[in-house]
């Protein structure tokens, strides 16, 4: 089956986010990559997903960097972000027509190097099996669990890296978000909601350049990947 023929999908991006850990004057998302920001640069392949009919871009309501960030207005639908990160999805989850876009990619504002390839195959195995699921790298390093002294070595087998876009159905991802978060639950991503409800979530294998920008130093990383695919 073509990806053109695939539904209409929403695309919800977190970006209320300040990135205290940065150490810059401004949010991480706003940050310089050859010459755009990380958020352009995150943004860019999930425009490229030709089913991808809007997306929704949850900011600060007094974020004064957006307007001169260089991202048409008319491509997103600007809605409030939240508390915390799971909260702003939420907020953008509860704008979407679920029945005129019954699929929702939702995509870190700080993960400027996904593939759209990865995205397309993340929706294709995900609408083969008939449920969501969410790119991830399998872990490759020796675990060790401590604080400051290791207490003990955890077994990397079947571990895995989750990364976004994360894909799901518009409602029940909604439903399970909300749901959680009504019982107390700590929700680190959406797959974590719908673990907790008892969804299956497919693990499909992505690259290991999508990196979350967290740190000055995943900045040149970053820029490096970038420069590599020139």
């Amino acid at each position: 089956m073509s990806i053109n023929t695939f539904p209409d999908i929403a695309v919800v991006i977190p970006a209320a986010g300040v990135g205290k850990r940065m150490q810059a004057d401004l949010p991480k998302q706003y940050l310089r990559l050859q010459g755009k920001t990380i958020l352009e640069h995150s943004m860019q392949p999930l425009l490229a997903v030709s089913t991808a009919k809007q997306i929704y871009l949850a900011l600060q309501p007094d974020d004064p960097y957006f307007a001169s960030s260089g991202i048409p207005s008319a491509q997103v639908i600007r809605v409030d972000g939240g508390a915390e990160r799971v909260h702003s999805v939420l907020n953008a989850l509860l704008q979407i027509d679920a029945k005129q876009m019954p699929w929702v990619l939702v995509h870190d504002a700080a993960r400027p190097l996904v593939r759209t390839e990865d995205i397309r195959q993340l929706m294709t195995r995900c609408f083969a099996v008939g449920h969501g699921g969410i790119l991830a790298t399998p872990v490759r390093d020796t675990m060790k669990r401590g604080s400051q002294l290791v207490s003990h070595t955890v077994e990397r087998d079947d571990l895995w890296h989750a990364l976004t876009p994360q894909f799901f159905p518009t409602a029940l991802l909604r439903q399970h978000i909300a749901a959680a978060l009504a019982a107390g639950v700590t929700v680190t991503d959406e797959a974590s909601a719908m673990e907790w409800a008892g969804e299956p979530v497919l693990l499909v294998e992505g690259h290991s350049s999508n990196l979350k920008i967290t740190r000055p130093a995943d900045l040149k990383l970053a820029a490096f990947y970038l420069e590599q695919d020139q």
